[in-house]
């Protein structure tokens, strides 16, 4: 997985072995620090960024529902505006990028709030609020490995966006069949401009390929001055959610 923050200028590569590590410490961060049981509801208020896909897989491996909401898009932005909870009626746990945690540091039904830096480097939160976890910081004490409780758990984890849930089988179901027709091979590297707050988003920037072994290669902020550079840079051979742009070569696939 590589990621991508043109505002920024950041530039963050994860070998799979890296990335599993993460979502590990990140599981074991939720069982074994914030409590979390299988069940139980995690709601990401996180733009697309490699540590958001690394949340989805550790709350789906310890079993929980997810629902991710865009922080940049209408509906949060109205949510707080009006006072209501970011994600409905809870209790939950509540992850958000530090850019917003100003706007969901009151949320009512969250049972915990953790605050992401999203640092390139991994840095702490700036200015961390009073009872926020800063996951930088927490992260940290956590093992490299986890271990899921019993797989005869009638619990299943579960994904919901755009007013759609999914449970965890239907997630590895659809994710193969978009491998599938999408003639998506571990050859691949598809580039993705898409929020995790939708199901194409999801399967296009995470599951499809992690379903077919292909690479993927996420971008915040994306300024499409970069686009073409970026495509021959990364190899690119397959590009989801940029608008406007259409490969001369014909060596390029579009997805969506």
């Amino acid at each position: 997985m590589t990621f991508y923050d043109d505002k920024a200028g950041e530039r963050v590569e994860l070998s799979a072995k890296t990335f599993d590590n993460w979502v590990a410490k990140t599981a074991n961060l939720l069982v074994d620090g914030l409590a979390a049981e299988a069940g139980d509801r995690a709601v990401l208020v996180l733009p697309p960024h490699w540590q958001s896909a690394v949340w989805l897989m550790a709350c789906w491996s310890a079993g929980l529902h997810v629902e991710v909401v865009d922080p940049d898009s209408a509906g949060f932005t109205e949510r707080v505006k009006s006072g209501e909870p970011v994600g409905g009626t809870g209790p939950y746990l509540l992850a958000a990028a530090e850019d917003v945690l100003g706007d969901v540091i009151d949320d009512q039904e969250a049972e915990e709030i953790i605050g992401l830096s999203l640092h390139a480097l991994g840095g702490p939160l700036t200015e961390p609020p009073g009872g926020v976890v800063d996951y930088a910081v927490e992260v940290r004490a956590y093992g490299d490995r986890f271990v899921p409780g019993s797989p005869a758990s009638s619990v299943m984890p579960q994904l919901t966006v755009t007013n759609t849930t999914l449970s965890g089988v239907e997630l590895v179901r659809v994710a193969r069949e978009a491998a599938v027709n999408w003639g998506l091979d571990a050859q691949d590297r598809v580039l993705v401009d898409m929020s995790y707050a939708t199901l194409d988003g999801v399967l296009t920037g995470l599951l499809a390929p992690l379903a077919s072994g292909a690479s993927v290669i996420i971008q915040r902020n994306f300024h499409k001055d970069a686009l073409d550079h970026r495509v021959s840079l990364e190899h690119v051979t397959v590009v989801a959610g940029v608008s406007g742009w259409n490969d001369q070569s014909g060596s390029v696939r579009r997805l969506a």
